[in-house]
């Protein structure tokens, strides 16, 4: 780490101490832009060194995203960002104390979870049917509910005969899953990559290239104001409305609270009347 108290400086090592600590490459991204924001307005303040930083100072800046017609889950986000970095500075003893502790984040209701219908996720899946790789891709969301991120960052041995290794979590590898993952890998070759899914030329399949294709099956499909993430939820939705509880399916999905799971039950029409730790298949 640098001797250097300038805020520009601390940005970038709080950045690489992010990627230390193997931070998704999508956070890390969100990280930088937001406080390079944050040292640009400080700047104009006069403000370029971490002590001089005050809690009215930040209060300020989010008020200006707030004119500038930022969101409030825009706002909160990168308020998410500014509070990780001040309490790193904090714990590094870097400064005395947090100005970013007291601010309060926006309010701002968040909107009701997107499910797909059973025909609508089957015709997202017949849209992906015709190429292995997009199949496997749709599969694997729809029969795990795992994050994009998490889909990208596979390898070759995460897919195992006891599941599909996630950090340290195993999500079910169903026989039909199983079979599209199979005809997928017949068709990706043998790339010198670790990689599970990959690009013609052996290179990984990014985020944003995995994101577009999804979209592009969305569009074939019919399916109409859908995202990516609407599919992890409609998997979450699927199984609880199946049965399977709550704390075996926050696990499956990876939910660091239980209570981000629990808000998906207000989604629920017709609960199942028992209970089990059983997936099913959608």
């Amino acid at each position: 780490m640098a001797n250097s108290t300038l805020l520009a400086d601390l940005v970038l090592d709080f950045i690489a101490y992010l990627r230390e600590t193997k931070k998704s490459d999508s956070t890390i991204i969100a990280y930088k832009k937001d406080l390079e924001q944050l040292t640009e307005f400080l700047a104009r303040l006069g403000k370029t060194e971490a002590n001089s930083v005050l809690a009215i100072d930040l209060e300020s800046f989010l008020t200006e995203l707030a004119e500038k017609k930022y969101t409030p889950k825009s706002v909160a986000r990168k308020l998410n960002a500014i509070k990780g970095f001040f309490r790193w500075l904090r714990q590094k003893s870097l400064i005395g104390s947090d100005p970013a502790f007291s601010v309060a984040h926006p309010k701002y209701q968040m909107p009701a979870p997107r499910v797909l219908s059973v025909l609508e996720y089957r015709a997202l899946r017949d849209a992906a049917r015709s190429d292995p790789r997009t199949a496997a891709i749709v599969e694997i969301l729809l029969q795990t509910g795992m994050r994009i991120s998490e889909l990208a960052a596979l390898t070759l041995d995460d897919i195992t005969p006891r599941g599909i290794k996630v950090g340290d979590r195993t999500l079910p590898l169903h026989s039909n899953l199983k079979t599209t993952i199979d005809n997928y890998l017949k068709t990706r070759g043998s790339q010198n990559s670790k990689h599970l899914f990959i690009t013609k030329t052996g290179r990984p399949l990014l985020i944003r290239n995995i994101r577009s294709t999804i979209e592009r099956c969305f569009v074939e499909a019919g399916v109409e104001d859908a995202t990516v993430n609407d599919i992890r939820n409609t998997f979450i939705v699927h199984q609880l409305t199946r049965g399977v509880d709550l704390v075996t399916l926050s696990k499956i999905v990876g939910h660091k609270r239980l209570s981000t799971t629990e808000r998906y039950l207000s989604l629920i029409k017709e609960p199942a009347k028992g209970k089990t730790n059983q997936l099913e298949e959608l």
